[in-house]
């Protein structure tokens, strides 16, 4: 039996790394680093800073969210990054959530395997668990932007995005977006050969157009990003292949049906424990569904398992702190039980 479970484990970090890695966490740490080193922090302060106000810093951190295509833990460095580069902890919060939860390329497939109705229920309750993310964060930390507190944030940084650190940034991205939005659905090899040939003219134009100091300065903000998150990713998607190993699919069958309180409570738990990576959770809500499955806690699962995870859990206390984690992840497992019961008894 524990060699079962050990080799469940083993089966879903070979997974993992095989399917993430290179198309979507070595651009996610690049992307942060590049955020720390070259934006602005003035700028990060104005727009999505304590001064900014709420609905300005909310509503752009949550839409901005839609555009990127990012699982629970490959969010994290981008989010980490926004927040040392100056954004609020609100800010950076609803980013971490809106990404992974509702964004634009889940939701198309979504929109495909399961219909309209549930797609526009899934955007609606993420931007609403958005806000509420975000007030519980101001209410709790003061929307405080870091200190660099045990991270090696530059002082002499520029001031200014140069253009020539801004289109690195826009490479950066297109490294990250590009395989998932230019061929979804077709074979990993072809997502690996869109970053490669990104990644090559990325590398190029840093080669060429970049400060041999600022190049170090980008490596060591993101080696900072990779030797804290990468290892509990790693611990953390092992640990979810033995709890996947070890859930009875009769359970699942007996307690997920209905939209009462407690299937979507229920469903919202099986979602925070478990990695989904982003567009892997509609067919299997899909399939849950044919089982039985009612639609609130489908809808609360299709928040909660791409939006937050066990790894996620482990990495946002050790980029953010344990007592910022504390107080997300209940935020969360709250109000995605509450908007799979509303939705499901009163919408869909």
């Amino acid at each position: 039996m524990a060699r079962d479970l050990f080799l469940a484990g083993l089966l879903a970090v070979k997974g993992y790394v095989a399917t993430h890695v290179l198309t979507c966490l070595v651009p996610a740490f690049l992307l942060a680093g590049a955020m720390v080193t070259f934006v602005d922090r003035e700028l990060v302060l104005h727009y999505l800073g304590r001064k900014a106000g709420r609905i300005r810093s909310y509503s752009l951190a949550a839409g901005g969210s839609f555009l990127i295509a990012a699982c629970s833990c490959t969010v994290i460095p981008v989010a980490g990054g926004l927040f040392y580069a100056g954004a609020g902890i609100s800010a950076a919060f609803i980013l971490l959530w809106v990404a992974p939860s509702a964004n634009i390329l889940s939701l198309v497939y979504t929109g495909q395997v399961l219909g309209a109705g549930i797609v526009a229920s899934r955007v609606v309750a993420s931007l609403a668990m958005a806000f509420l993310v975000g007030i519980a964060m101001d209410l709790a930390f003061g929307n405080n932007a870091p200190g660099a507190e045990g991270h090696p944030h530059q002082e002499g940084a520029s001031r200014v995005v140069p253009g020539k650190a801004l289109v690195l940034i826009l490479l950066i991205l297109l490294s990250l977006l590009l395989p998932n939005y230019l061929i979804a659905g077709r074979p990993y090899p072809y997502k690996v050969a869109v970053w490669l040939f990104c990644t090559v003219v990325l590398a190029g134009y840093a080669w060429w157009m970049i400060p041999p100091e600022k190049i170090r300065d980008w490596a060591r903000e993101t080696w900072w990003f990779v030797r804290i998150i990468f290892p509990l990713l790693l611990i953390g998607v092992f640990l979810v292949g033995i709890v996947g190993n070890v859930l009875p699919e009769e359970w699942i069958r007996e307690w997920l049906g209905g939209n009462g309180i407690r299937a979507s409570f229920l469903a919202t738990l099986v979602g925070a424990v478990t990695y989904f990576a982003t567009m892997t959770e509609a067919p299997f809500v899909h399939t849950l569904m044919g089982l039985g499955m009612g639609k609130g806690p489908a809808l609360a699962l299709l928040l909660t398992g791409p939006g937050v995870s066990l790894p996620n859990w482990l990495a946002i206390a050790r980029v953010f702190g344990v007592k910022k984690a504390f107080v997300y992840v209940p935020v969360i497992i709250v109000s995605g039980t509450l908007a799979g019961w509303f939705f499901g008894n009163f919408v869909l």
